[in-house]
């Protein structure tokens, strides 16, 4: 009988134990009887269809196609789906993106190409520690989380109600940005400015709208940040943070395009043992008009800014030497005049000793006054300087 191609061994010796536990419990156990050889025929047949039916179909020892067909169908566990997606923990704490998150992110302009934002929002951090301590007349610290770089419409559906949303406008810039201030840090303001008891954490109660005493209170403290956010940009360029109104529900907060990509500041103020979080949000379209200025590398406290160059400059502009020209009349000629000129030729001037002498650097008029004589030589008394024109449009 031969063993069909691909089976195991194991496999072989139970079907041939099988094979003569029933050969041996046949009918009178004569191996001469022409029924005993048919019964082996017909056992013989079986064992030969169940071997190439386990082959076929693969056996769990493993062996031939089966095994090639189990490794052809591995699953994947749930870590390496969420690293293959771009959600895994560890990414997400330190900032890094894989997979599909990484490709559907690429679109977006990280903060670390602003290198001076990162300064500007250091030096609001600094101001604002100051100025809510005079505000509150608390114990105030503020720490910068982190800065991020994401699309306005994810931003507002990450936003955890309920909150209060701060519309503002930068006047020079003419675009908006926005100020969210969580429930733990309208409810801490309230309760610090109100006199509330130290040691005890602010109530909160959910489920009602914000009264208007809770309202102007948070007015008055973004006013107090948007101030800072303005004094902390001046030395960058000068700009006014003018607040719009205060919503809170974030679709009426809508100041820019879903897709668009923004930059967002986390910050948290703590009031000794109260507090909450403020998230500043910034679009990329409202930083356009100084984004040259942002590129820049910070050089110092006043931003790339070097003092004892700047004086060293100005000191050798006053020494430069400059040719300064008196006109004493000027007349139109015609080319035929000019070339018919001689040795001798004398050209008639309409200035008088009372003309005025116009003194000019090139081809710019500088001032205005009188011939006269100082001694052997001939000089020129400063009447008045000539204000530069206007170009008109």
């Amino acid at each position: 009988m031969t063993v069909p191609p691909g089976d195991e061994e194991v496999d072989q010796e139970e079907v041939a134990a099988e094979l003569e536990s029933e050969l041996a419990a046949g009918d009178g156990g004569e191996a001469g009887d022409d029924g005993d050889g048919d019964d082996q025929d017909d056992l013989a047949a079986e064992w030969e269809a169940m071997v190439g039916a386990d082959g076929s179909g693969g056996t769990d020892d493993g062996g031939g196609g089966g095994s090639s067909s189990r490794e052809t169908t591995r699953v994947l566990n749930q870590d390496e789906i969420d690293s293959l997606l771009g959600f895994d923990d560890e990414q997400e704490d330190t900032g890094d993106r894989a997979g599909i998150q990484a490709i559907l992110n690429s679109a977006l302009v990280s903060y670390e190409r602003l290198p001076m934002l990162e300064v500007v929002f250091d030096r609001l951090v600094r101001m604002m520690s100051t100025s809510l301590r005079n505000f509150t007349s608390d114990n105030v610290e503020v720490s910068l989380d982190n800065i991020a770089s994401l699309r306005f419409g994810d931003y507002l559906n990450s936003i955890p109600l309920p909150a209060m949303l701060g519309v503002f406008k930068a006047e020079e810039w003419d675009n908006f940005g926005l100020l969210t201030v969580d429930s733990s840090l309208i409810y801490s303001t309230v309760d610090v400015l109100l006199g509330g008891r130290r040691g005890t954490a602010a109530m909160r109660i959910e489920g009602r709208p914000y009264t208007t005493i809770e309202r102007n209170l948070v007015e008055r403290m973004v006013h107090v940040v948007l101030a800072d956010l303005s004094a902390a940009f001046d030395p960058l360029s000068p700009v006014t943070f003018r607040f719009e109104r205060l919503e809170t529900n974030p679709r009426f907060a809508t100041i820019s395009r879903p897709s668009n990509a923004a930059i967002v500041a986390k910050l948290r103020i703590d009031m000794e043992d109260r507090g909450g979080r403020l998230e500043l949000l910034i679009p990329h379209a409202t930083l356009e008009p100084v984004r040259e200025l942002l590129l820049q590398m910070f050089m110092g406290e006043k931003f790339g800014r070097d003092s004892i160059w700047e004086t060293h400059l100005a000191e050798e502009l006053w020494k430069t030497d400059v040719d300064l020209t008196a006109v004493l009349d000027q007349q139109a000629m015609t080319l035929g005049e000019i070339f018919s000129l001689k040795v001798g030729s004398q050209i008639p001037l309409n200035a008088t000793k009372d003309s005025f002498v116009e003194i000019k650097c090139g081809d710019v008029s500088m001032f205005r006054g009188n011939m006269g004589r100082t001694g052997d030589s001939m000089a020129v008394r400063i009447v008045e300087r000539i204000a530069k024109e206007k170009p008109q449009n």
